[in-house]
């Protein structure tokens, strides 16, 4: 005897169909930010190799504004086919809650975070002419300033914002926010002298470091990078508090199939793994990631947790 089972039973049976027919038409990577930024740079190196697995174009389209917040929101409010994919970072994710009372999208409701990308240390620079060839010399120079020293960033909240607001407070001396609409501007002010300090990852800041533009004093990691052995960290300056990491990684609107999200998680870890991707990436700076979904939700919440005494006790409200 035959058994006719309902359709909607049968699907049931097969919860991988949607990933198996996935996807079916181009997707759209939104970044937050610039182009020419870090977030750039990681969706088109990963984009690359990506589109050859899915057999279907990834268009790279650049949303910046509002601290990262405005190409979020897009992601989030997009379909939950994971035909729309954003590129989000510390700032817009982890950070932003904690600076506005009401935001346009619930980052931790509206958006599913599918893999960690990379992560940096952010550098700090200065112009090239600048007179302070280290931290100590910075901060002695900053206090002689009596708080008009004016810092860039690349976005309110951004870990760059964050960082900076760090560092002020553990070596005591006053300056004022400048917020750019994403790396490539902010890290530009410097070398300008439009603005006297950033600390920003090492993309943004290189095709500057290059042409003799800006200078480095300091990173914000545990230890020394390999490729610059000559920088000192932040603690060995002096600073051992002033410890930071800026991280990225891809979100799908909240709703997209389970399925779906570990597809695109075990496709974006095997493009981090190709050797020429690496590679790319770690020329930049850029330390590639990868891991399952659940512990890229677990470096979030950890991140905020580490960021709200900052926020709360520098009195940072964006609204």
């Amino acid at each position: 005897m035959r058994i006719f089972l309902p359709l909607a039973f049968m699907i049931l049976l097969a919860p991988d169909a949607p990933a198996q027919s996935w996807p079916s038409q181009p997707v759209h990577l939104i970044v937050p930010a610039s182009p020419g930024s870090s977030l750039d740079i990681v969706a088109r190196i990963l984009g690359e190799r990506l589109q050859a697995q899915w057999k279907q174009p990834v268009v790279v389209e650049s949303k910046p504004g509002a601290g990262g917040m405005l190409g979020m929101n897009a992601v989030a409010k997009a379909p939950a086919d994971g035909l729309t994919l954003g590129v989000g970072f510390n700032g817009p994710i982890a950070i932003a809650p904690l600076l506005y009372r009401k935001m346009a999208y619930d980052p931790a409701e509206e958006l599913v975070p599918v893999v960690l990308t990379t992560s940096q240390p952010n550098l700090l620079a200065v112009a090239a002419a600048h007179p302070a060839n280290t931290v100590a010399e910075l901060v002695a120079w900053a206090k002689q300033q009596d708080g008009k020293l004016l810092y860039a960033s690349v976005g309110n909240g951004s870990s760059s914002h964050l960082t900076m607001e760090l560092f002020k407070r553990a070596a005591t001396f006053g300056g004022t926010h400048v917020p750019y609409r994403g790396s490539p501007q902010a890290a530009l002010s410097v070398a300008t002298g439009e603005t006297h300090a950033i600390f920003a990852v090492e993309p943004a800041l290189l095709p500057l470091l290059q042409a003799g533009r800006l200078k480095l004093l300091a990173a914000t990691s545990n230890k020394r990078m390999p490729h610059l052995r000559d920088l000192p960290t932040m603690a060995e300056s002096g600073y051992p508090e002033v410890v930071s990491l800026a991280w990225n990684g891809f979100f799908a609107p909240a709703g997209t199939p389970t399925t779906v999200v570990d597809k695109i998680n075990v496709d974006v870890n095997a493009a981090l793994n190709e050797p020429s991707a690496r590679e790319a990436l770690l020329k930049q700076g850029l330390v590639p990631g990868g891991q399952a979904p659940a512990e890229f939700k677990a470096l979030i919440e950890e991140e905020s947790r580490k960021w709200a005494p900052i926020v709360r006790e520098a009195q940072i409200k964006l609204d």
